[in-house]
């Protein structure tokens, strides 16, 4: 059914320049064509927020870090503390402390100035294959194959696949490398990603309007809407926990910041026990503490979180002034052991 590579990446371009989603990070094929680059800093900082997160979720995020350092040498001079409190909410913190390293190789070891092939990209801190080969073609037009969730499927699509996720990838990834043009690298790798994002949706894609209706295997099959197919996944495990809030009558709170490495690394939260099968109480002080009627919830990649919270009043040293404590700053699991907490009949001081 398919017309060869070129048919594939003009129809897509075409279609791009009439249809590409308007992005803060994203230079329009119009201003593309009028010479305008994309700024590397914002192709690889939009590119480390949207792993495993939506546009939707990133948007507001993305303008305050660019408001707040507008370029790698603003971010790289940044208090970790800082950063880390404008990515709470975002998950995967992991992905804010290497932004910071990375921002800082760049700025004090590469003059500033980020790497503009694939190869050389995946040596910095946090950057793997997808992020890099998504900065060389977006912002250095190199033409390598980017790959991610939404080329996945649309690439799936075009040649049926019908092998399972994740053991697809490497076939997807040969197949997208055949069909990546040599000219406007940058724009079809986008052009790709708009794609499954707006037509070649996961459910009920619009095959009618799609401008590589023609080209699609699996459409012609009747199957597209069945692909890609993914392997059973297995099940979640289930961990517990304790959290506990200190809060005195003023309003101060006992926040502690998590060590660099492990989930939530970094960030500022409640003290709490460890998080297994059958966790020992640890509360950080003796106190007399009121479990909260409300339980926490939370799903992390690998498992399911339950936390009993409990709360007390107490005087004590070490704790956040209240007009400093800003529940916002908080990653969202924290945020919900907070609003737990307001549930309690908290005792007296």
């Amino acid at each position: 059914m398919r017309d060869g590579k070129g048919a594939i990446g003009e129809s897509l371009l075409k279609w791009y320049d009439a249809h590409a989603r308007v992005l803060p990070w994203r230079i329009s094929p119009a201003d593309r064509a009028e010479g305008v680059a994309p700024d590397p800093y914002r192709v690889w900082l939009s590119e480390v927020m949207l792993q495993q997160t939506t546009v939707a979720a990133v948007r507001d995020y993305f303008r305050r870090f660019t408001e707040c350092w507008p370029d790698v040498g603003a971010l790289a001079a940044a208090e970790d503390a800082d950063v880390m409190a404008e990515w709470a909410g975002l998950g995967y913190y992991a992905r804010a402390r290497n932004l910071l390293k990375c921002a800082r190789v760049v700025a004090h070891d590469l003059g500033g100035t980020f790497p503009g092939k694939a190869a050389e990209l995946q040596r910095l801190p946090g950057i793997g294959p997808y992020t890099a080969a998504a900065i060389a073609a977006i912002a250095y037009d190199e033409p390598v194959a980017v790959v991610d969730g939404n080329v996945e499927r649309v690439v799936s699509r075009l040649f049926a696949v019908e092998t399972p996720l994740p053991g697809a990838k490497p076939e997807l990834t040969a197949l997208t490398a055949q069909i990546t043009p040599q000219s406007r690298p940058g724009d079809f790798a986008q052009a790709m990603m708009d794609l499954g994002a707006t037509i070649c949706t996961p459910r009920n894609p619009t095959c009618g309007i799609c401008p590589l209706l023609g080209e699609c295997d699996a459409r012609h099959q009747g199957i597209a809407e069945t692909l890609p197919h993914k392997a059973p996944k297995k099940e979640k495990p289930t961990r517990l926990g304790f959290a506990y809030v200190v809060m005195n009558d003023a309003g101060d709170v006992l926040l502690e910041r998590r060590p660099d490495k492990g989930l939530l690394g970094g960030t500022l939260g409640f003290p709490g026990s460890d998080w297994s099968e059958a966790p020992s109480p640890t509360p950080p002080l003796a106190a007399d503490w009121v479990e909260a009627p409300v339980e926490v919830r939370h799903t992390f990649t690998h498992f399911h979180l339950i936390l009993r919270v409990h709360v007390t009043r107490r005087d004590t040293d070490g704790l956040t002034p209240r007009e400093a404590f800003r529940p916002a700053d908080l990653p969202t699991l924290m945020r919900k052991v907070w609003d737990a907490a307001q549930s309690a009949d908290w005792p007296q001081a």
